[in-house]
Order: structure tokens, then sequence, then C-alpha cells
């Protein structure tokens, strides 16, 4: 007997950024296909719980922000709170925890509070040695594995069928439907394309300078397309910055839910942005996607697989850095304006001629085709 497919009140583990919870999705969808009986309780960061709506495979979402994802050391020495983090997980009976994590991460530090917190089953992927504070162990991820693929090796591993391997998410009907109005007040005409321009990223070092990203906006805007800016509050400067070298560009500056900012890349016809949030919603919602993808990472590792997308980077001897700031300028990025411009006309001509297929090439900045996808399906096709 599977004790894991028999589980029925599970816990899944994932407390940093909202795309890693939207990465989540595949894996969720696995767990709760297989074993239907299940309740499934997502643990995440403030930020990664505003995703939980997006993911219709959970079924409750606790919001905590932990020690062990704490960056820069800015939160306060609290023991006491890291002790109603394990009182408030064994309230809630779990029996059994998935664990998810990046490669850079370790699942031991959780696998020890859920083990505190009487959770009989815990499962991780990891190369260090942890003990016992996992029940289950995985080694042996390839390094540039996709993050999406990481999270379904491990369910996998532990029985869990899975079925589609696709990055996939389920839109409110309430926030399809707020989107013309929302568009009309901006500026933006609903009967014509727009293109969603992103240009904040969490890491200064993933981010193309906001310069260069106004006049990305300035080109496209003199060709004839909408361009719309989005950003969250803190990153208004960035934003006010593209606006200033692109004003005929309209600006949707965190007027949205994370749904209804999903909905409006649903009806985009491109987005371009960092290695970031908006990367990842167009990747499950099939909206061709411009990337401009430092040198921080592997693009394997966080990549779009299932829509059309063009990655722009340049080759560094220092790729891939991990780094929040680089300081060095942002070699990996020099990429100029009218490069990015003609990369998002030739996305946007793929899709107008019927999305046909290209083939993926080791270079990051080819085009990568998948499989062909109908545009404006409803949110029951997309779950």
């Amino acid at each position: 007997m599977n004790e894991w497919l028999m589980a029925k009140n599970i816990l899944a583990v994932r407390l940093d950024n909202i795309g890693d919870v939207i990465m989540l999705g595949p894996a969720l969808r696995a767990v709760k296909e297989t074993a239907p009986q299940a309740h499934i309780t997502l643990l995440a960061s403030p930020a990664g719980s505003t995703a939980a709506p997006l993911l219709p495979w959970v079924d409750d979402v606790l919001t905590w922000r932990p020690i062990w994802q704490d960056v820069g050391n800015r939160m306060a020495f609290d023991p006491t709170r890291e002790r109603e983090l394990i009182a408030l997980l064994a309230a809630r009976g779990f029996d059994a925890a998935l664990i998810f994590t990046s490669f850079s991460q370790t699942p031991h530090t959780a696998g020890y509070v859920c083990y505190l917190a009487g959770i009989p089953l815990r499962a991780g992927e990891s190369n260090e040695f942890g003990g016992s504070t996992l029940s289950t162990q995985l080694q042996g991820a390839p390094i540039a594995m996709h993050q999406v693929e990481r999270n379904l090796r491990l369910v996998e591993q532990l029985g869990f069928v899975v079925r589609d391997r696709t990055l996939k998410i389920a839109l409110p009907r309430d926030a399809i439907n707020t989107i013309p109005s929302l568009m009309k007040d901006e500026g933006i005409n609903t009967a014509q394309p727009y293109v969603v321009l992103h240009p904040g990223a969490s890491a200064k070092a993933r981010r193309y300078p906001a310069e260069r990203f106004g006049v990305v906006a300035k080109l496209l805007t003199q060709r004839g397309w909408q361009v719309l800016l989005t950003g969250v509050e803190r990153e208004a400067e960035l934003l006010h910055v593209v606006q200033q070298h692109a004003p005929d560009a309209q600006l949707l500056l965190q007027k949205t839910t994370l749904a209804q900012y999903a909905a409006l890349l649903d009806r985009a016809a491109l987005v371009i942005c960092n290695d970031t949030l908006p990367l990842h919603l167009a990747d499950a919602l099939r909206t061709p996607t411009v990337v401009l993808f430092a040198g921080t990472d592997y693009e394997a590792q966080w990549r779009p697989r299932s829509t059309l997308a063009r990655l722009l980077r340049r080759p560094t001897p220092c790729y891939p850095c991990y780094l929040f700031e680089c300081p060095i300028g942002l070699p990996c990025l020099d990429i100029a304006p009218e490069e990015v411009a003609m990369a998002a006309e030739e996305l946007l001509a793929v899709r107008r001629d019927g999305g046909e297929r290209a083939e993926a090439g080791r270079d990051t900045s080819d085009l990568y085709s998948p499989a062909p996808h109908t545009r404006g399906q409803d949110e029951q096709r997309r779950m």
C-alpha cells in the first residue's frame, strides 16, 4: 500500500515568489487527479498566497513568512514566531507534506518544522544530508532541470500519476469580465491588439534597463501598437522612466488583482518582460512572450515551455551568477532596444500568420514555438 496515495490531508510547501507557486500547478494537479480524496493545503508566502485562486487544485491556503526564506536578514530575531508555525501546522493534523524547492534551496528546514508538527510523511529533493527530517528524500535532479519538471519529479517518485506536464492556470470568470472596462478606463482600445510591457523584477540583476525598455515601448507605439506598461507600487519609478521615453504608452500601476492581471495578459497580443512573474503567467496562458533573460540563472530552469517565446541574452563568462545585484553593469542584458522591438514584431507576425511551429535551437535568442493553442478558451479548458 502506498501511504502517499492514501493521504487525505496534504500540505504543499512553497514559500517564495508568486511565479514559483504558479509553476507548482502541474504537480498539484497530478496529486489531485491521482488522489481526489486528498485535501491540499498550500503553505505559501504572503506574495505566493495570491496565486492560489489561479490553481483550482488547492483547497486551502496558509500564509507564512518563515525565517529560512528571508533574503537580506531583514526579519527580526523572534524564535517565538517560528514556534507558532509549528503549532499552527500541528493543529491542522496533516498526514503528509510535499516540500517543493528550487535547486539552490534545502527542504530539510521545512522538513524539520513538519516533523515537529507531527506530520509523518515528508518528502523533498536534496543532495544534502539531513538525517531523518524527510521521510522520503529524492536526490540527483539535474541542476538545469526546469522548475515545473523538478516539482513533477517529486510527486511522480511518490506514486502520483502525471497526465499533463504543461503549465496552466484557471482564470476566474469575474476577473475576465472586469477587463474590458478596466482597459477602457486606461485608454486602451478593446477592439485593437495591445502589447504588455513589464519592466520590473524582484532582483535588480534581472532587470533590463528601464531607459531601454522605454525606447522599446516608443518604437512599438510609433509602429502603431498599443503598449500597456504594468507593475506594482515599488516599481513605480521604473514605470515612469519607461513612460518618459514613450509618452504614448498607457500606464497601469497596481490597479488589478493577480487574477485580473492574468486575464489582462490572456487578452494581450504579446508580453515583453524580464525573467519574472509575467513570463510564467504568459506561458500558462499561451500568450507569446519576449523575455530579457539575464545571466543570473540557467534559462532551462525557468523558460517558457508552452507558448511562442523569444529569449534574449548576451553570452557572458559569469553566467550563471545567481546574484541579486550585478557589480559589472549587466553585460548579459546589453541588448539594443531595436533588437527587442524586432523580436517582438517577429513574434507578432508569427502569431498573425497562424502560430506555426518553429524549431528551437541552442542559442537563447532562438524562437520557441510549442504546440498550437487556441486563444480565448474559457477557464474550464485551462484547468
